[in-house]
């Protein structure tokens, strides 16, 4: 019997099956990388730090400009300028708006590099999303002959917003926190994804139904920064449904 099905994202495309061997896995990620909370940037970018609690992510440079201007800010005021009050600028410049109630006066350029910014704030985080979909089995064929899938639907872990390059997953047990499978997978730029992508299956049998509590749960550790995922439940250990 087939599993019933599930409402989840569609798996994304170029979806790599690998299933590692236990034992490599089996461990914790070193702890060399950082991560510095859901914050974390990915690589190649820094926080910008426009005003100290400014963690959008940037590049060095941009960031670098921030601090420049300013260091310049009080230079570039014309106190009532155009009407604009205390904090108006001189000719040639604008409010930089990197937050709200930044007035500190920049060249145009500036104010339109830190809304571009802005609008690509969530995709240069690590926020190392995970969610699971469902895989079937093709057809396997023999010159002519082929010969029909089984027909069941086995796990397949997704996830976006990672750094490009290796993201070790596992699903554990919740009963006893055992490792019943792990694999790695390269995450990298997929259209509709923000950051690095991935799609991986599975050998596991997906046995989620109605009537099935969670009893394990997916996580999945971006190498670069060392940021987990949440857990996200599965349910497993079914032979056949």
């Amino acid at each position: 019997m087939r599993p019933t099905d599930i409402t989840a994202r569609a798996a994304l495309v170029g979806t790599v099956v690998m299933t590692a061997t236990v034992a490599v896995l089996a461990t914790a990620p070193s702890a060399a990388a950082e991560d510095f909370g859901p914050d974390t940037c990915r690589q190649g970018y820094v926080w910008r730090e426009a005003r100290p609690s400014d963690h959008v992510c940037v590049t060095p440079a941009t960031r670098d400009r921030a601090r420049y201007d300013n260091s310049r800010a009080a230079g570039r005021r014309d106190p009532g300028h155009g009407g604009y009050g205390p904090y108006a600028c001189k000719e040639g410049y604008v409010w930089r708006e990197a937050f709200s109630g930044d007035m500190v006066c920049v060249e145009p350029t500036t104010r339109s590099q830190a809304r571009q910014d802005n609008q690509l704030a969530d995709s240069r985080k690590v926020s190392a999303r995970l969610w699971k979909t469902r895989w079937f089995a093709a057809p396997r064929c023999d010159g002519g002959t082929c010969t029909a899938p089984d027909g069941i639907a086995r796990i397949q872990l997704n996830g976006d917003h990672y750094n490009y390059g290796q993201v070790r997953v596992f699903i554990r047990r919740n009963s006893d926190n055992r490792l019943v499978w792990s694999a790695t997978a390269t995450a990298h730029a997929q259209q509709g994804y923000a950051g690095g992508a991935f799609g991986i299956h599975t050998n596991l049998n997906d046995c989620s139904r109605q009537d099935r509590r969670p009893n394990g749960y997916a996580q999945a550790y971006d190498v670069v920064s060392g940021r987990w995922s949440a857990r996200t439940p599965v349910t497993i250990g079914c032979a056949v449904l």
